[in-house]
């Protein structure tokens, strides 16, 4: 009986175009909408949306250009939703992923969105922000990379989370009830 060789690096690539090609793809092609948002439910994978810096530019308003896509910081108690009541979900501004539930924002009073969760752990990545000369947590979109804020731990129960997120990287989509509405 043989055994299957193990892959090495150079060959997934290699199996990567043979499995695209099985399946009727093209490495190039462009993945429908439906491709990108991937299976949310149970922390599936949400796709990937890479844009050109042109047409992020052409996508969002200086601002917001600005803050997702050069890590900037709009000034405090500025921003569209820093104080909002509204109810909803609120979208990467970038890609449209769902990030955060009104539910669970809360007054933190810093100035900006505060969030004591993400909608889903896999819509919202982390990544150590040396910037300052001390360490933070960065918060980016998942899907596009898009900056978002910052998550520090002196946040209310039940997580202990303060997601500071900057209202130039988000959209209220006010008419979509959020996860504890359902």
């Amino acid at each position: 009986m043989s055994r299957p060789l193990p892959a090495s690096p150079a060959t997934v690539p290699v199996l990567v175009l043979v499995l695209l090609l099985l399946a009727g793809c093209s490495a190039d092609a462009e993945p429908s909408p439906d491709e990108l948002v991937g299976t949310e439910a149970g922390g599936a994978s949400v796709g990937r949306v890479e844009l050109t810096e042109e047409a992020w530019r052409a996508k969002l308003t200086p601002v917001q250009y600005a803050v997702l896509r050069e890590d900037d910081t709009e000034r405090a108690f500025t921003g569209e939703y820093w104080d909002a009541k509204a109810r909803g979900t609120y979208r990467c501004a970038g890609c449209d992923l769902a990030l955060f539930a009104s539910d669970t924002k809360f007054e933190s009073g810093t100035g900006w969105p505060s969030y004591w969760e993400p909608i889903a752990l896999s819509h919202v990545a982390t990544e150590a922000d040396f910037a300052f000369g001390w360490i933070r947590t960065e918060a980016v979109c998942a899907r596009c990379g898009g900056h978002l804020g910052h998550v520090f731990d002196d946040g209310p129960a039940p997580t202990g989370q303060r997601w500071c997120i900057n209202s130039a990287a988000l959209v209220l989509d006010a008419g979509e009830p959020t996860p504890h509405d359902r």
